[in-house]
Formats: C-alpha cells, structure tokens, sequence
C-alpha cells in the first residue's frame, strides 16, 4: 500500500494503530478485523491489502500500477493472490516463533526448516512466473513487483534469500533499491526496534495476535497446532472478530 502510494506521488500519513488486546476502538471502525492495513481517505474507510491497492489504483489511476492487457492484470493479480495467501503466512509464522517466541527448541528448529522448505517452493515459482522479464508487471515496474517484493525481502532478512544466481535474485536487488520501496523498508526496519517488548507483552496477555485464514492454515498443517491451544488457553491469540 505505501508502496503503491508513493508510486503515484501520493502524500499519506502513516499511523499506528492501539493493537494491544486488540483494542483501539476508532482503527476497529475503519477495520473489523482489527488488523493492519486499512486505508483512510476522507470519508472513505478500506481494509485488506488487496481492495486497498485495487481503490488506490481507481482513485488515483496515473501511472497505472497494472499491466494494460487483461491477461497480464490477471497474471500479477494471481501473483499477489500467491503471496497474499501463501508467502505471507510463512513468514508471519516465522515472526510468531522467532520475534514473538511461540516456540522453542526443537518445536522451533521443526517449524523453522518448514517454512525454510516452503519459502524455497514458493521463491521458485516466482522465478518461473518472472522468467525473462525485468519485472513482475513486465518492462515496468507495477502492481505485481509491489506486492511480492516485501515478502521475498522479508524471507530474504531470515536467512531465506532467493536462489544464488536466478531471476528472483536479480530482481529483488533491483527493485529493493528503487526510491518508493526503500523507503518502505528503512521505514520498517527502523520501527522492529519498538519489538523488544513483545514477547513479554505476548506471554501476560496483553498483546493478542490474530490467527486466522491462511495464518491459522499455516499452523495447523505446519506442526504448529500445540502453538495454536496454547494461545487459546492462554488468551494471548486471537480469530476473526465477530461482527455486531
């Protein structure tokens, strides 16, 4: 979403919501999920990555984000649906066992070599969907490139960087030094130090993470599931809220 916005030269101010215990009453009306991202533009309120960037790019649709032909919008929108739904969650898991410590031990080695295995999977089929072109939307960087490059940038920063010498690597070099996206990621890295604290706030409580979807499919088909009762046990995970 940042991403996309300073593509199109968009000024935007960037707030953190109040996420302890999932509180924070005036994000939860603009997202019942309660969970970042959502976008807030006037009276307009839009959660979930994908609509954003879909209203980002009918709100201010110069420079076009996507292909013009609807083949290749179809081809980065199922790119991003891949890493939205599957590179996403591995790497979401492997913050929960490295930076949150849902596990440890051989728990955690277990669950680490997984998703190490799986990133591995995934990384490879973006190599084949890039193949010879200089970017995922094809000459031109766009939507496709935006929404996989913090995923493979994320693996990368654990230890689970793209193949030495492929198409991925060479991309991801490129596109990580472009204004918009380091920009972001300086960003991102600069605020991992207010992270210290999670972990204890995690284990009394009073930060509740959400397991749902794809996250919670994760856990489950991953080994994870003791993670997964042990937060329900200890109140300290959450699902989807209940809309009223």
């Amino acid at each position: 979403m940042k991403i996309a916005l300073a593509e199109k030269g968009v000024a935007y101010e960037s707030r953190l919501p109040d996420l302890l215990a999932g509180s924070d009453p005036d994000f939860v009306a603009t997202n019942p999920r309660a969970e970042v991202p959502s976008l807030v533009d006037g009276d307009v309120a839009v959660f979930d990555s994908t609509i954003i960037l879909e209203y980002i790019e009918d709100r201010w649709p110069k420079p076009a984000l996507l292909p013009s032909s609807p083949a290749d919008r179809a081809r980065v929108r199922m790119i991003e649906e891949v890493c939205d739904t599957y590179y996403e969650p591995i790497n979401w898991a492997g913050f929960e066992v490295r930076v949150f410590q849902r596990a440890t031990g051989e728990l955690a080695d277990r669950l680490l070599a997984r998703a190490s295995e799986q990133v591995a999977g995934v990384n490879a089929y973006l190599d084949r969907q890039l193949g010879k072109r200089s970017y995922f939307n094809g000459d031109q960087f766009g939507w496709g490139d935006l929404a996989t490059v913090p995923y493979v940038q994320a693996a990368a920063m654990t230890g689970n960087a793209p193949a030495a010498g492929s198409a991925l690597e060479s991309w991801l070099d490129r596109v990580r030094s472009r204004p918009s996206v380091a920009a972001v990621f300086q960003a991102a890295t600069d605020s991992l130090a207010a992270f210290d604290m999670l972990p204890q706030l995690i284990s009394s409580g009073q930060f509740v993470r959400e397991y749902r979807d794809h996250r919670l499919e994760w856990m489950m088909r991953s080994g994870g599931i003791e993670i997964v009762l042990e937060g329900m046990m200890k109140k300290n995970i959450r699902f989807s809220h209940e809309l009223k």
